[in-house]
């Protein structure tokens, strides 16, 4: 009897030994989070039902900010190639000189001579990706690149023969990404089966992962499943134009089945990280890129969109969950941008800076684990560049505290006047506590505050070692807002 009871008690312990084994091998690295980061292309702040969004149900970004943090002041730049240089350098524009849309574009005749830009990210550059490769990660970048416009890649796609210059070990198949990314749903059904067909892989490997998931959705021409687009329509939106004139129809029918489908992305992303049996050690982060396109969603209560220098421009949704270091449902105020995501990243997977590799952000640790503030004393843009589309001309930004100032160096467009442009400069100054939409200019009522940060402003383009805007002796008032390819570019 008593044999058997041995026999017993060793065939339990060795389920006892299996299973935590299983459980092991689901969670290779115990210290080193997995990481999830999602970008999305031109969604705007309040879009998304979480940030205000009270036309739809979005059930699945409901429980991400459920079950982790939402930031409500958390800023990018307002367009696309700045905010992915930003993303994966951890620098400013002001340092990494990519400030400009690429493969680039310029106004040569306008008031202003915008400085150079750089046209492609440098393949020494210590990415974001190179980091956490050097910390144990293999890494993925799947979807939109834009950071390049070269033979590594262009503005959908980085190639295959590119990846192991900015520090991906996969990236997406090219099955014809101008069909994919420009048709049907725009690729988010194929990118999510990618990033979860990937972090499958990676467990199995039992190696951390880093799955940097890029959109093209939300970016104009919009698109969506056609049994979503069906939904919305029976609801009476309209197929597609936005009907501004009717404070109804903010949206339309296609747009609003297009930030569904991203719903439903999230939530088949979340249900796979729980079937891994990964959850409590993976990190998820959602992120827009810029503001959102406002012909097509509005931008309420945030002035203007895409593009621009005020908030609508460059206040977007986070969110980050990771349960190990998170409090279920908190939400931060605190004044974060694009730049911190490399430094917490790196600080989550236990790894440290390049000494010759400058990070202009701060670890986000702090204010996930509610233990601290960041200490910082304010927050910088640099935009020198001209896109008469969005109502933009060279300026910089700084907001420190509730207080954001924007000047613009030589000239301005008034999109509330018609377009109109104004070739003077311009600073405004706003208390983004007191009023978010910016409709209230302070500078009048309070020149040494606006002295003083745009001295500050100033200063800090100076310490990046970036170029100032200068008079353009090409200047051609008949033809300022007139743009050609190419622009004033370094390779």
């Amino acid at each position: 009897m008593r044999s058997c009871c041995y026999i017993f008690l060793f065939i339990s312990f060795g389920l006892i030994l299996t299973t935590a084994k299983s459980q092991t091998s689901s969670n290779p690295s115990s210290d080193k989070p997995n990481i999830l980061l999602i970008l999305v292309d031109d969604l705007s702040w309040s879009a998304i039902t979480p940030y205000g969004n009270q036309y739809q149900d979005m059930p699945h970004l409901t429980r991400l900010v459920s079950e982790g943090m939402r930031f409500t002041d958390a800023y990018v730049t307002p367009q696309c190639t700045p905010t992915r240089a930003s993303l994966l350098t951890g620098q400013h524009t002001a340092r990494n000189e990519m400030w400009h849309v690429i493969p680039g574009y310029g106004y040569p005749y306008a008031k202003m001579r915008e400085p150079t830009f750089r046209r492609n990210l440098p393949r020494g550059t210590y990415t974001l990706g190179k980091a956490l490769q050097d910390q144990g990660y293999t890494t993925a970048l799947l979807g939109k690149w834009h950071l390049t416009a070269n033979d590594d890649g262009h503005y959908l796609y980085l190639y295959d023969q590119g990846k192991a210059y900015y520090g991906f070990d996969y990236v997406n198949p090219r099955q014809n990404p101008e069909n994919y990314a420009n048709s049907g749903d725009k690729g988010v059904q194929f990118l999510t089966d990618e990033a979860i067909q990937f972090m499958e892989s990676s467990v199995e490997d039992q190696q951390p992962f880093f799955v940097y998931l890029s959109h093209h959705s939300i970016h104009t021409k919009v698109y969506a499943p056609d049994s979503l687009v069906a939904q919305y329509k029976s609801q009476g939106w309209p197929l597609e134009k936005r009907q501004i004139e009717k404070v109804s129809f903010p949206s339309n029918a296609v747009y609003l089945a297009a930030l569904k489908h991203l719903d439903n992305s999230v939530g088949q992303l979340l249900y796979a990280i729980e079937q891994l049996s990964i959850e409590e050690n993976t990190v998820v982060i959602f992120l827009s890129d810029n503001g959102g396109d406002d012909s097509q969603f509005e931008n309420y209560p945030l002035r203007y969109g895409k593009g621009s220098a005020y908030e609508g421009g460059i206040r977007v949704p986070l969110i980050v969950k990771y349960p190990k270091l998170i409090k279920r449902g908190t939400a931060s105020n605190e004044p974060v941008h694009v730049v911190d995501i490399y430094p917490t990243l790196l600080d989550l997977a236990r790894g440290k800076a390049k000494e010759d590799h400058p990070l202009d952000g701060l670890s986000l640790r702090p204010l996930l684990t509610q233990q601290g503030n960041l200490n910082r004393d304010a927050l910088y843009w640099y935009m020198p560049l001209y896109d008469a589309q969005w109502g933009a001309t060279p300026s910089a930004v700084i907001r420190e505290g509730s207080y954001k100032l924007i000047h613009f160096f030589g000239d301005h467009i008034d999109l509330e006047n018609g377009g109109a442009y104004i070739t003077e400069a311009k600073t405004v100054l706003y208390n983004l506590e007191k009023d978010i939409s910016e409709t209230t200019d302070l500078s009048g009522e309070m020149p040494e505050r606006v002295s003083e940060m745009k001295d500050k402003l100033l200063h800090w383009i100076d310490k990046m070692g970036a170029e100032l805007p200068t008079l353009n002796p090409d200047y051609n008032p008949d033809s300022a807002l007139v743009s050609k390819p190419g622009g004033r570019f370094k390779l």
